[in-house]
């Protein structure tokens, strides 16, 4: 199968929202009943109830295609499909020291377990050299996105990153970091 990761523009963005809410609904499975990983009264994942429709929620995402120096919405495709996408931030969008942030990466269920997903994240690595940090949800929940992502980035550094439990923007969170840069 062949995959390919290329840069988003406005004229592709509704591809990456559709698979939004799914995405959403996928987290939602790692969390449990946590605020904000459930839905709203509407049945959009959302933490107010402002947010009627899909539509709503899609101007908010509109953000990833208006500040195209910061900001990297990818589609990953498999065979010319949609297989799920990544959106990739850097300052100032990014934590303290970091070039480059893993904000969202979703593979669609499909197209896991079978080596596509780490394809797909690696070529987003080798596109930008600099300090990368990314968050997974630290519960037992998610242990296999804990082990997809120490599995990858252990694998594409060749074991030279960091890897600590601890607060972030958005809560406690299992943190990797590592630079690309070279010695």
């Amino acid at each position: 199968m062949k995959i390919e990761v290329r840069l988003t523009d406005k004229n592709d963005a509704y591809i990456i929202k559709n698979m939004y809410p799914l995405y959403l609904h996928d987290l939602s499975g790692h969390y449990g009943l946590v605020p904000g990983h459930t839905p709203n009264k509407h049945g959009i994942y959302e933490d107010s109830d402002h947010y009627i429709t899909l539509n709503d929620q899609y101007q908010v995402q509109n953000i990833w295609w208006e500040h195209p120096n910061a900001l990297f919405p990818y589609l990953i495709a498999a065979d010319n499909r949609p297989a799920g996408f990544a959106l990739i931030a850097a300052p100032p969008y990014c934590p303290p020291g970091a070039d480059y942030f893993v904000n969202d990466f979703f593979m669609l269920q499909p197209f896991r377990g079978n080596g596509h997903a780490q394809i797909a994240i690696t070529s987003l690595f080798q596109r930008f050299t600099g300090q990368w940090e990314l968050y997974t949800n630290p519960s037992e929940k998610n242990g296999v996105g804990q082990s997809f992502w120490r599995r990858t980035v252990s694998h594409y550094t060749k074991g030279n990153y960091e890897e600590r439990t601890g607060p972030t923007m958005d809560g406690e969170k299992l943190i990797f970091k590592f630079s690309n840069r070279p010695l």
